[in-house]
């Protein structure tokens, strides 16, 4: 994140600390010092906390040069977005949810950012990430961590669209590396990275733009260091305090990807599809597995070895 992005909340405070109330420099003081806690605190929890009233702290948004209390919150966000270590983030879900609000209240979470992925998501960014992969010689795909499974997701289905789809395995740094070494200005490597951010996807997008090759970000912030080495950027909401990461929105803009170059490529999709469905036939992939409950046995064509078919 950009270090002067991080800190302009504490900036404000710092130029209109003298300025203020007895009030808004206690609010200041425990702001500054408890900041990975006052970001989930309503207006009226934080006065608590701090002993003054409500008005009180929305009247010190309003000083530090915001337009209400939401959006200073938004601001104590992105002070913290990329500090909390995983046993503050389970003390923080405890204390948001019960016991009884978990399933519609982490639903519902999603849902909202769904809904704000799609309202903030940049469209001609969206297309031009089509375009770079529809041209690319090569795919490479990375993620780490909880981004891992939304990289193997994209890459199982670009493998059905595309020839050349790599997708990085991340045991080292060194590993990454040799992964990449033949990337050129023909191909495209796409980056997914949430909060807490990886490095060594960092790292594997910045040797792929010193090396001319395109690079694609799926991240949740104009204010992600993911961005540094991008020429295109997808923003996709992420619940930054959470036990488990929330990564529905990702999910979801990964699928309108793929479907969107699968419409680009119909032809070659649908021919795909055919002769894997005749492989899948041949050698009973779905089939042998499965069990037939009307003859309540399982479904084979080939005997054991030494049996006859009429055995």
């Amino acid at each position: 994140m950009n270090q002067s992005n991080s800190n302009e909340l504490l900036n404000r405070i710092n130029d209109r600390y003298s300025q203020m109330s007895k009030g808004q420099k206690l609010l200041s003081t425990y702001i500054t010092d408890n900041y990975d806690k006052a970001v989930f605190l309503t207006a009226e929890k934080l006065g608590k906390v701090v002993g003054v009233s409500e008005s009180t702290v929305v009247r010190f948004a309003t000083c530090l040069g915001y337009r209400g209390y939401p959006e200073f919150q938004k601001a104590l966000e992105e002070l913290v977005r990329n500090k909390l270590n995983s046993i503050q983030r389970m003390e923080v879900t405890y204390g948001r949810i019960s016991q009884s609000q978990i399933l519609a209240s982490v639903l519902q979470s999603d849902a909202e950012k769904i809904r704000r992925t799609l309202e903030q998501i940049n469209q001609d960014a969206f297309e031009m990430a089509v375009d770079i992969i529809l041209h690319a010689e090569h795919i490479y795909i990375v993620g780490i961590r909880s981004c891992a499974p939304l990289a193997s997701f994209l890459a199982f289905y670009l493998n059905l669209i595309f020839e050349n789809v790599h997708l990085l395995h991340t045991n080292s740094s060194s590993e990454l590396f040799e992964q990449m070494v033949r990337i050129s200005n023909q191909d495209v490597i796409i980056g997914i990275s949430f909060p807490r951010y990886s490095m060594r996807t960092l790292k594997a997008m910045e040797f792929a733009n010193n090396r001319q090759a395109k690079v694609i970000t799926l991240t949740d912030s104009v204010h992600s260091p993911m961005n540094l080495y991008s020429s295109c950027n997808l923003i996709a909401k992420s619940d930054m305090a959470s036990i488990v990461d929330s990564l529905v929105a990702p999910l979801s803009v990964i699928n309108a990807l793929i479907v969107a170059l699968c419409m680009k490529k119909q032809d070659e999709v649908a021919l795909t599809l055919e002769t894997l469905e005749q492989i899948w036939d041949e050698y009973q992939v779905y089939e042998s597995d499965e069990i037939d409950y009307v003859d309540d046995h399982l479904k084979m064509h080939y005997g054991k070895a030494g049996e006859s078919e009429d055995e």
